[in-house]
């Protein structure tokens, strides 16, 4: 009895991969740096904070909780 060949069920890809990204995906990083770009060209805009943040009042908190 002689064996069986069994043939590939699809032939062998291309190498080429299909792919496409939504409108946003390159829209929104765009918009990003944009934005970004505009806050580090007009420093005039800019203002110190007069208060602590918030996050450093929070670190503050947590360090003084932890040394009890």
């Amino acid at each position: 009895m002689s064996a069986r060949m069994h043939t590939p069920p699809h032939p062998a890809s291309t190498g080429r991969a299909d792919i496409r990204l939504p409108w946003w995906a390159l829209a929104l990083p765009t918009l990003a740096f944009v934005t970004l770009l505009t806050l580090i060209l007009n420093p005039s805009d800019a203002q110190a904070a007069t208060a602590e943040p918030a996050i450093t009042q929070l670190f503050e908190r947590i360090q003084q909780l932890i040394m009890r």
